[in-house]
């Protein structure tokens, strides 16, 4: 049986480059650490409280606000996920009507349960090559408001998983248009507002809680982001609840590594900034030499439902090819020895960051222009059943805390149509359900599951030995 400290020094003494999460990429010769073991202390003096912060870690948020431009940042080591759940619990009240961006990440689905929320869903248009989320724009925003009176809070995803940023701008002026608050999770925005190259935060577009995870595009560890506060009415309250969604006892490693990673943007995000732009260039120039993949660019993605897009998500489209995505992501891990963010539909992902290297980014860009004349044009079948599946918008029978709470049972997914669901079931990474408890199963979805399972995607929710089954409300 491997024990997990023997496969993770053997794995990292290996020659495996990440082209994923977390944004430190393991690069050690750009960052350096003492064993994290003199570092694991518990609020002794002169360290601070993170809960009632008002020494060094009282500091640390004030830097970190300042770096940003925000009115008030909470470190967090939690995860986006503590500042998600926080967000949708000083925005609302209990009951509260709050309109959800249908490709939300899963923590803002449990955050609507853990408030018993009434959530409207707004569905982003679908990109067909490859398969993606686009962006929303106001109009969308103000549609949806006009129709559902008094919602409290609008919370969307910007950028998506694979980039795509949303005209937060206009968004939030229509949002406040109509006496709401604008929640952004920007987990994958951390990195925005250094450079020229990369898109504006949302910090500066208008929102009023705006969520980022430093681990996932910056050099931390995995588990800290940061919770940026616009509205001083929210601060109480904030600082309430995350007491309860945080750990009583936060890792000063964990910290530490906020810490760090924000001295190097203080002191050198230009340059890191500056020379991470010109591989990324250097990367997409070569790639204009591929014949059958396609890597998407600025300039492609101009013709989806983008506002703007973050050029660091490396997206490589399989469509009309004799690859698959899954056969793809698995040939750059075995024979290439490049572990890439996720492989989805169509197209595999890779996250990049400033801390990526020369290196890496050749390593990738040569296995892709030798697979390249591996693989042959085929013209697939069309996406379109795909695409109305991620808009079609599954009835909802009930709020998702009552289904949650309701007595469940397990029942085979091929007799499961005209059901009420139980559970999440959901395309993982990124998370974005397919299914919310307390929705109506019906035979499409039932269909469409079984294609992703087909394709080998990972799919999450589904029991049993064979995930052929699924969790129903009693009837």
């Amino acid at each position: 049986m491997d024990r997990l400290y023997d496969k993770l020094v053997a794995y990292c003494n290996g020659d495996y480059y990440p082209m994923h999460m977390p944004g430190h990429k393991r690069n050690v010769d750009m960052l350096s650490m003492e064993n994290p073991y003199r570092f694991d202390i518990t609020e002794i003096e002169g360290f601070d409280n993170l809960h009632q912060a008002e020494g060094i870690l009282m500091e640390l948020s004030q830097r970190i606000c300042k770096l940003y431009g925000s009115r008030r940042s909470y470190p967090l080591i939690n995860g986006s996920t503590a500042g998600i759940l926080t967000a949708l619990s000083v925005a609302t009240s209990r009951g509260d009507k709050v309109l959800v961006a249908r490709n939300a990440h899963k923590s803002v689905y449990h955050g609507v349960i853990q408030m018993g929320l009434r959530p409207v869903y707004i569905y982003p248009q679908v990109a067909s090559n490859p398969t993606i989320y686009c962006g929303l724009n106001a109009d969308q925003i103000e549609e949806a408001l006009i129709k559902e009176k008094n919602v409290k809070a609008v919370i969307i995803t910007s950028p998506t998983y694979e980039g795509i940023v949303s005209d937060i701008n206009h968004i939030a002026k229509v949002v406040h248009k109509y006496d709401a608050l604008l929640i952004v999770d920007e987990a994958h925005g951390a990195h925005f507002g250094f450079y020229e190259s990369f898109p504006k935060s949302a910090i500066y577009c208008g929102a009023d809680l705006v969520i980022q995870s430093f681990h996932k595009t910056l050099p931390s560890l995995t588990q800290t982001a940061v919770l940026h506060s616009m509205v001083e009415e929210l601060d109480s309250k904030i600082r309430k609840y995350l007491a309860i969604y945080q750990t009583s006892s936060p890792s000063y490693v964990l910290l530490s590594g906020i810490d760090h990673c924000i001295s190097i943007l203080e002191d050198h995000a230009n340059t890191v900034f500056h020379s991470y732009t010109e591989l990324l260039k250097d990367f997409y120039h070569r790639m204009k030499t591929l014949e059958k993949l396609r890597v998407i660019n600025q300039i492609q993605m101009g013709s989806y439902e983008a506002f703007d897009w973050d050029m660091s998500k490396i997206i490589i489209s399989v469509q009309n090819t004799t690859i698959t995505a899954q056969e793809l992501h698995s040939k750059l891990r075995e024979e290439y020895h490049i572990v890439m963010e996720m492989e989805a539909m169509d197209y595999v992902l890779g996250m990049t960051s400033i801390c990526d290297t020369k290196e890496g980014f050749n390593r990738l860009a040569e296995a892709l222009i030798s697979i390249d004349r591996e693989v042959e044009l085929l013209q697939r079948e069309a996406t379109s059943s795909v695409n109305d599946i991620l808009q079609r918008s599954p009835l909802q029978v009930m709020c998702p805390q009552e289904a949650f709470e309701r007595a469940s049972e397990i029942v085979p997914l091929h007799n499961s149509e005209g059901r009420i669901a139980a559970t999440f079931v959901s395309l993982f990474p990124p998370g974005s359900p397919l299914l919310v408890p307390g929705e109506l199963i019906d035979q499409t979805l039932i269909d469409y599951i079984r294609l992703v399972k087909q394709k080998g995607i990972a799919i999450t929710g589904l029991s049993g030995m064979d995930k052929l089954q699924i969790e129903v409300l009693q009837e």
